[in-house]
């Protein structure tokens, strides 16, 4: 059962300013599309992503650390995993089979096949976006695995972009093109409400002796 008297009392510490700002940016918040980030070795590369995430109203993301372990560099994400849901997966089989679960079809990005390209792609259905190592791309199981491919147009020599360039790119179109849908693409009421509460306790100092004041009142 929510609390909606513990975030009542929890948003009388903040700004009605800051409190607007939750509620502005949660209306343009989706988990209709989701990104997966697979081994990216390169620590301010898993952070930009996360923070394009942000940025452009993606609200969960999965970070699958087989090879390099925990890579995030929260200096680089400046604070963007806070505003996120970062979930991190051991291997990529768990990643994907919880996205499955969830009811998301997994679609790979890669330059290299014959991929849809990003202006002719629409996401009708619930999409994983995966993103891949620097050098070698995604690995073998998500490419079999794969429901759909996924490409950006490119007219001049160079092949391919940084990932984090890339995913920039492609997180931005896709999620422009959701908002601009008929898809039933917000939060829940009851996300939101969670979210608002939980991005309310991150932004109050000493939240936890608070909340152990409140509980006694």
């Amino acid at each position: 059962m929510f609390d909606h008297d513990l975030l009542t009392y929890l948003e009388g510490y903040l700004t009605e300013e800051r409190k607007q700002r939750f509620l502005e940016v949660l209306q343009t918040r989706t988990k209709h599309i989701t990104v997966a980030i697979e081994d990216v070795y390169q620590l301010h590369n898993t952070s930009a992503i996360i923070r394009s995430c942000d940025v452009f109203g993606v609200q969960e993301v999965h970070v699958i650390e087989d090879r390099f372990g925990k890579r995030l560099d929260k200096n680089i994400a400046v604070g963007a995993e806070q505003w996120v849901d970062v979930t991190r997966h051991q291997n990529t089989s768990d990643c994907i089979s919880t996205l499955k679960d969830k009811g998301y079809q997994i679609i790979a990005t890669t330059p290299h096949n014959d991929s849809t390209l990003l202006p002719d792609f629409f996401p009708s259905s619930k999409s994983a976006l995966f993103f891949g190592t620097e050098r070698k791309g995604l690995s073998n199981e998500i490419m079999q695995q794969a429901d759909g491919f996924l490409k950006i147009p490119m007219v001049g020599f160079s092949e391919s972009l940084n990932v984090s360039v890339s995913a920039a790119i492609i997180i931005q179109e896709v999620a422009q093109k959701v908002r601009d849908s008929q898809l039933d693409w917000h939060l829940s009421e009851s996300e939101v409400l969670e979210k608002r509460l939980d991005w309310t306790k991150k932004s109050i100092k000493d939240v936890e002796g608070i909340i152990a004041r409140y509980l006694m009142d």
